[in-house]
């Protein structure tokens, strides 16, 4: 299987709040953010396995700011390491000011996201070739979210974690 970079999945999706949208205080609702960065994650790694992809975790979310109404929220989806079956799927939250027009990150989230077959079986995926820093990065650190993600679950015996222990032991 060739190689693919995540420019090649990467997914940008852009969007105004709207009032449907927004808790009593009209802010994005934090619920509606997370199904749009599903949406977002699902293309990316759709874009990458060329398979059918479902979300088999969400490993991390961090609302780090609101998202006002009328808010133009860009929501952009790469994928940061692939494994055998499976993709990490980093995904970074962006706002518009409506006044000003200054962008700014809002919220981050992790996402991890299995290939299937027609039958609903896992089916491997083409390994990712970083180019930039930040995906060498966030490629980097991958496997160490997976492994602590898998020992928290219980499916790995925290003995198994190299990537972890080497953190811890020099």
């Amino acid at each position: 299987m060739e190689s693919k970079t995540p420019s090649e999945s990467r997914t940008i999706m852009t969007d105004m709040v709207l009032p449907s949208e927004t808790n009593p205080l009209n802010n994005l609702f934090g619920g509606e953010l997370l199904a749009r960065m599903d949406r977002a994650a699902s293309i990316a790694a759709r874009r990458h396995s060329r398979r059918i992809t479902v979300t088999a975790s969400v490993n991390h979310v961090a609302f780090n700011r609101n998202v006002p109404l009328g808010s133009v929220v860009t929501v952009e989806a790469a994928i940061s390491r692939a494994f055998r079956t499976s993709m990490e799927i980093f995904i970074d939250v962006w706002m518009e000011d409506r006044f000003t027009g200054e962008r700014a990150k809002a919220n981050e989230a992790i996402y991890t996201f299995v290939a299937v077959d027609d039958t609903g079986q896992p089916t491997e995926v083409p390994p990712l070739q970083p180019e930039t820093e930040l995906e060498k990065e966030r490629f980097d650190g991958a496997l160490r979210r997976k492994q602590l993600s898998l020992v928290l679950a219980g499916k790995m015996k925290p003995t198994d974690a190299t990537e972890l222990k080497a953190l811890f032991e020099g």
